[in-house]
Order: C-alpha cells, then sequence, then structure tokens
C-alpha cells in the first residue's frame, strides 16, 4: 500500500507531505484545486514518463517521493528479481528528481534505477483506474483480456501462442520450400554451373598474392639475374678477381697480427662485416640456385591472374569470399536435390501444429466460455447494486481466425432498460453507465489482481444522488481488501472513506499554492457539506451532511 506521499515543486504544490491510510481514502477540493496533479505525482513515482511542464514554474528542479509497504507475496518477488527488498521496518521509497535540463533521477532504496525498471516494479505497486479505462471499454478487443483474467488463462495462452509460432514458422519454410518445377531445374542447372566452375579453378587461399610476386620476378627475371650475378662475384670473387669478402678478412687478420688492444678492437668489428656479407652472399646464391624462379613462365602466369580476376566478379573479392560462395552453392544444391522430402516432413509438421493449435484453441474457448457465464452474473449482480436493476450484460463469443491469442471474437453488450435488446457498449453507454459497468468489472476481478493499491479518478463521471451512495458503498466494499484512494466530487462517496484527505488551494504573494491536510470530522462534515451545495453553508445543509457522514459508518450494506 501506499503509506506517504512528499511533493515538491510540482506544479501548483510547493512542497506537500501526504500520509494515507488502510482502507478507503478520498480526495476532494475545488475544481482546480490540485487533485490531477496529486496522480501525476503518483504517476511519477511509478516510473511513467514526464514532462518539465510538471515542474513548478521558477524552479529548476521538482522532487516526489513515495514510501510502500505492506507487500504481497508478487510484489516483493517483482523486487526481488530487480535485486530489493523491503527495509527492516517492511516499506521501500522511491525518490524521483525532476530537472528543467532533463537529467532526473530516480532511486529505490537509495539506489538508482531505470524508469522502464520503476514502470515494471510500480505495475505491482499502484492500479490507477481513470476516465481512459473506462474508455477502453467501449474497444471491444480488448473485453478477452477480462474474460481470461477471471479464467486464469495465462499458461493455456502461453501454451497456445508457442504452438502459434511454431505453425507459422513452419508455414513459412514449407511456403519458401514449394518453388515450381521449371524454377528448380533452372536453379539446379545454373548452381552445377557455378560449383564446376569454381571447383575447377581449384582456388587457394592466399594464392593471388603469391602469383602478384612472381609476375613481378618473372617480368624483370633477367635484370635482376644479372644485378644480383655482379653483386656475387663482388662479395665472393672468382678466378681472376678477390671479392670484398676476401679481402676484409684478409685486413682482419692483419690487424689482429699487431698484438695491440687498439688494431685488435677494430679487428673484432670487422668480423661483424662479414657476418653481414656472407648473410646477404648466401641470399643472393640462395636466389641464383633456385630453378623455380628460372623457370617462371609470365604468360602462364598472368593467364591464372585473369582467370582469378574473372571469378572474383561473379563470386567474391578474394580466394575467401569465392570459397564461401562454393561452400554455399554446394549447401542450396543439396537442399533443392532433397526439398521434395523436406516439403513432405514440412506438411506433416504444418498438419500435426494445426492438429494442435485447433486442440489447445478449444481448450481456451471452454475456459473462457466458462468464465464468461460467471462474469456477466457477477458483473450483473454489482450492477444491479449500483442502480441499475433492469441491466442485462452478456458477453458475446463468436469463433473467428485464429490468431496470438486463440479463435475467439469477444464483446461485451449491455441493456440499460428493460425492453431494449443488448447492445455494444460502445454505441448505448453513457458516462455514468461506463464509469458503474469499470467498477463491475474491477469488483469482479479482485482476487485476480494482488495489487494492495488502487486508484479511481474521475469513477464518479456521470452519476449522483442515489446512485453514488452506492457507488461509495461499493467503493467501500473494495477497500475491506486492499488500500482505495478514489478522487472524487460527490458527497455520498466522500462520506464513506475511512480517511478524508482536502486538497486546498491559496494564492499568497501573487504565487499559487497546493496543500493536501486530513480532516477530522468536524472539518468533514464541513467539507461534505460544500461539495453537497457548492454555495453558502446553511444550518439545515450542515446537519444533512453530518446525517450523511453519519450513516456511512452504519450502513447494513457493508
Amino acid at each position: 500500500m501506499l503509506k506517504f506521499l512528499h511533493i515538491e515543486n510540482i506544479a501548483v504544490i510547493e512542497r506537500s507531505d501526504t500520509e494515507f491510510a488502510e482502507g478507503f481514502n478520498v480526495l476532494t477540493g475545488e475544481t482546480g484545486a490540485g487533485k490531477s496533479i496529486l496522480i501525476d505525482s503518483i504517476n511519477a513515482v511509478l516510473g511513467e514518463r514526464t514532462s518539465k511542464e510538471l515542474i513548478r514554474a521558477g524552479c529548476d528542479s521538482a522532487e516526489v517521493s513515495a514510501v510502500f509497504g505492506n507487500f504481497d507475496d508478487t510484489a516483493v518477488k517483482t523486487l526481488s528479481e530487480f535485486g530489493f527488498s523491503p527495509d527492516e521496518d517492511g516499506n521501500i521509497v522511491i525518490r524521483r528528481r525532476l530537472s528543467v535540463s532533463g537529467k532526473g533521477i530516480i532511486k529505490l532504496n537509495g539506489i538508482p534505477v531505470t524508469a522502464t525498471q520503476l514502470k515494471d516494479i510500480g505495475k505491482n505497486l499502484i492500479n490507477i483506474h481513470g476516465q481512459h479505462d473506462s474508455q477502453a471499454l467501449l474497444d471491444s478487443e480488448k473485453h478477452i483480456f477480462y474474460i481470461d483474467a477471471l479464467a486464469d488463462n495465462t499458461e493455456l495462452i502461453n501454451e497456445y501462442y508457442q504452438e502459434f509460432r511454431y505453425l507459422n514458422k513452419v508455414r513459412k519454410e514449407l511456403e519458401a520450400s514449394q518453388i515450381d518445377e521449371e524454377e528448380k531445374q533452372r536453379q539446379t542447372n545454373l548452381l552445377k554451373y557455378q560449383i564446376n566452375e569454381l571447383e575447377s579453378a581449384d582456388i587457394k587461399k592466399g594464392e593471388l598474392a603469391e602469383l602478384k610476386r612472381k609476375a613481378q620476378i618473372a617480368k624483370n627475371y633477367q635484370t635482376v639475374v644479372e644485378a644480383l650475378s655482379k653483386a656475387d662475384t663482388a662479395l665472393n670473387g672468382n678466378d681472376d678477381f678477390s671479392g670484398a669478402s676476401a679481402l676484409i678478412s684478409s685486413a682482419q687478420k692483419e690487424l689482429y697480427s699487431l698484438k695491440d688492444e687498439k688494431w685488435n678492437a677494430l679487428a673484432e668489428k670487422t668480423a661483424d662485416v662479414l657476418s653481414d656479407l656472407t648473410d646477404i652472399g648466401a641470399e643472393i646464391r640462395d636466389f641464383l640456385d633456385n630453378a623455380d624462379y628460372s623457370e617462371l613462365d609470365i604468360n602462364n602466369i598472368n593467364e591464372r591472374l585473369d582467370l582469378l580476376d574473372r571469378l572474383m566478379l561473379k563470386y567474391g573479392n578474394s580466394e575467401e569470399e569465392m570459397l564461401d560462395f562454393l561452400t554455399s552453392a554446394k549447401v542450396r544444391l543439396e537442399e533443392l536435390d532433397f526439398s521434395d522430402r523436406r516439403i513432405s516432413q514440412l506438411s506433416d509438421l504444418l498438419d500435426k501444429s494445426t492438429d494442435r493449435l485447433v486442440e489447445l484453441g478449444e481448450k481456451l474457448t471452454l475456459s473462457r466460455k466458462k468464465a464468461a457465464a460467471e462474469f456477466e452474473k457477477k458483473v450483473c449482480d454489482i450492477l444491479s447494486y449500483l442502480n441499475m436493476p433492469d441491466v442485462r450484460f452478456t458477453v458475446s463469443m463468436q469463433k473467428g481466425r485464429y490468431t496470438k491469442r486463440g479463435c475467439d471474437n469477444i464483446e461485451f453488450l449491455i441493456s440499460a432498460n428493460r425492453g431494449e435488446n443488448v447492445k455494444p457498449l460502445s454505441k448505448i453507454a453513457s458516462g455514468g453507465e461506463l464509469s458503474r459497468v469499470m467498477l463491475a468489472i474491477k469488483s469482479v476481478l479482485l482476487d485476480k489482481d494482488p495489487v494492495g493499491t488502487m486508484i479511481f479518478d474521475e469513477i464518479d463521471t456521470g452519476i449522483s444522488g442515489y446512485t453514488a451512495g452506492k457507488v461509495g458503498i461499493q467503493l467501500k466494499k473494495v477497500a475491506k481488501n486492499r488500500q482505495v484512494i478514489c478522487v472524487t466530487h460527490l458527497a455520498q462517496i466522500a462520506a464513506m472513506a475511512d480517511e478524508h484527505l482536502l486538497i486546498e488551494k491559496s494564492t499568497e504573494g501573487g504565487r499559487t499554492f497546493t496543500q493536501v491536510k486530513p480532516l477530522k470530522y468536524e472539518e468533514r462534515v464541513g467539507e461534505i457539506a460544500r461539495i453537497m451545495s457548492g454555495t453558502q453553508l446553511t444550518e439545515n445543509l450542515y446537519k444533512s451532511a453530518k446525517e450523511l457522514l453519519d450513516r456511512s459508518k452504519t450502513d447494513d450494506n457493508l
């Protein structure tokens, strides 16, 4: 339940601290006093999207904090999934700070959380039912959700949906496999040609770079050989000439012969030079002695390069891409060769999945029919209590195409007056009737909704008098097992509350301020009298308000 709400610099509320009680809480006040701002603030700590316009004029930031406690198992489990748990007092504290710059912050028990995380947690803390919920009743596509909630169909719907997804996957694969014979033969011939062309080329990774290197060598081979031969002679000499290596070796011996430390050091340096010359000479000799280089044929190399260039235009920009293309072509050819067998397999799978989907769809239909009968009776009983004695409320179920939620088209039909045929809610329901239908539905589904706090905003739209009293009693019944917070303009509903909170607006120094304060008995009488009249209070009006408040505490209907 919501225990405490702190608001700072939100619209006309400079600062407000509101403590909520268990049971039935009502919020009343003049039009424009700030009741909707209070609901907006609660939405903010539930992770709903906010606007910078919510921040009080002239302020850079705003803050909403809320304390929640008395959690059920579902809420505790959800908190645990996000790594949170109630404190030693059994509470959690949510704090949301809004900024004009757009850089807000949200913390749960002092730990930062995202708005998305907070929204998932908030769903298990409070349900807010406003006028948009009543309007949602006019959308027949949403009616099925109410019946499924009463029927506890979550597990069955999940099982059905998994089969629905599988069936569509098989169907798509089957459609992709069922190409006509002419197209199949065309693809087969093309693939065989491509495979043969690539296999005949005998492509090897790294071949292209090696061919380019050999082409460069072959192109300049004679020039290279002549230059390297002269370099070899200069290094190693011949029959008529002592090479550089021999001359340096001779110089080294002469230096060593001096038996002097200085010249011996120079002799050692020549050893490094001789070593480098030996390595250079060996590399030159390896090239000159390599028969492969001497046998390079530039024409053959260029022909191979041309072939690879042509193939790369068709099949990829490298040897790796061409080889990958070859592998894919072989796989596709194999698929075509075995497509008939695969089509047969997929057809069998599709038939079995269809049978299974129909079976699960029928289970859903039976579950919904049973729940619909119970739903009709309970909603009618509550609506009759809410001063709609001649109401007829039925659940129309028609079989339709199979979708992700089954094959049932469900729509709520109603007749509010005797002698009239039932028609869709959108055709005949007034605002007051829609509010009562929504309250009846919420009452029927109470056991299916574990959330500890329910907020009703504008539940009294279009009703008054005796009907308003009935709605107040029904809200009080709902509040027996959970916390209810209701924004109302009706004295009959306000009188039923366990806790009455007044939202007051005042002007000071050219600024508007709103405060929320709990009312004591005498203050409640005065506020109920104001709601009843809207004009100057009289003694008779005050007595009527007191009688209404006193009678609500002993109402036999509770």
